[in-house]
């Protein structure tokens, strides 16, 4: 399939993405105004401006909504705080459907960036907001409710792990065994899962992973593909493309290198919501990795984690017009 022809069927796919979704908090400060606290002495980092994004999840569910699909939504839990307010509006001003299990249990996945309004550069250490315990029974069995009740009305589950504590984030065990049996029950479902510290976990899925979260394997990928009975298993290699294995055996789609990229954070979640686009839309794995890298090559021009238009995906390419 070409690219105009997968991303003309999207208005008729519907995508879930399921994990961490988080407020990712993009505040510009001013370092004239870094003055000493009168109270501790110490120098202020003075905010003047605020935007909040749908972050972690939440970039993957921008990406497939920019893309095209006619339905999208986000499986996840916040906490009853303000943070979690802001996640829901920012969601609903995207578009995005929100299945969120609220609980005062926990805090909402939150990164805070912080800008030098002088030189556009993030240059303090990032503030995050997270959870090193393990997440709540009660949370996690509305979690699995939700998704049984979700997963017949859409084409494809985007499973987003990124949670890097020891506890692990919303996929948890129970959340992976039911993953893995749904992959069973409906083989026309995509479900495709990008987890940065657990991916030896799944089973039954696509598993997508970048060229250093593949190096914990030790050359073992292909074994670990057999063994967890992955339909497709895509290791991203940054700008050169990706390696694509299969029981089919093994493919690498190259990309087109990008000279100077703007902002490389998010490339891997534009990348899979070019990939699971084209799935859904009927594609090889090859065609998926090649929107894949399309789409990535248009996202790290951007600075943030930005998105690329149908539009934007097309342009330069009349080849495949």
């Amino acid at each position: 399939m070409t690219h105009r022809e997968i991303l003309e069927a999207l208005p008729g796919k519907s995508a879930v993405i399921l994990g961490d979704i988080c407020l990712d908090r993009w505040c510009t400060y001013d370092p004239a105004e870094s003055e000493p606290s009168r109270e501790t002495g110490l120098p202020r980092i003075a905010v003047v401006e605020t935007l909040v994004t749908p972050g972690a999840g939440g970039t993957v569910a921008n990406n497939a909504k920019a893309l095209g699909f006619g339905r999208v939504a986000v499986l996840g839990a916040v906490g009853m705080d303000g943070f979690g307010y802001e996640l829901k509006q920012a969601l609903a001003k995207a578009g995005i459907e929100g299945a969120l299990v609220e609980s005062p249990e926990i805090p909402t996945f939150t990164y805070t960036k912080l800008i030098n309004g002088a030189s556009g550069q993030e240059d303090l250490p990032r503030v995050d907001f997270i959870r090193t315990v393990d997440m709540p029974r009660g949370v996690e069995t509305a979690i699995l409710e939700h998704l049984d009740r979700l997963a017949p009305e859409f084409d494809a589950i985007f499973v987003s792990d990124q949670a890097e504590t020891a506890a692990g984030g919303v996929v948890t065990k129970r959340i992976r065994d039911r993953l893995a049996e749904l992959a069973l029950e409906r083989p026309n479902l995509v479900i495709w899962v990008d987890s940065r510290n657990r991916p030896h976990l799944f089973k039954n899925v696509i598993v997508k992973m970048n060229r250093d979260e593949s190096a914990a394997f030790r050359g073992n990928i292909y074994s670990f593909r057999n063994e967890a009975n992955l339909p497709l298993l895509c290791v991203t290699h940054g700008p050169d493309g990706a390696l694509l294995l299969s029981a089919a055996g093994e493919e690498f789609i190259s990309a087109t290198p990008i000279a100077n990229p703007v902002d490389i954070c998010g490339a891997g979640d534009s990348f899979s919501a070019g990939a699971v686009a084209a799935l859904v839309a009927g594609a090889t794995p090859a065609e998926a990795a090649a929107l894949g890298n399309r789409v990535a090559s248009i996202t790290v021009m951007k600075k943030g984690t930005g998105t690329a238009s149908p539009a934007e995906v097309l342009s330069g390419i009349a080849t495949l017009a």
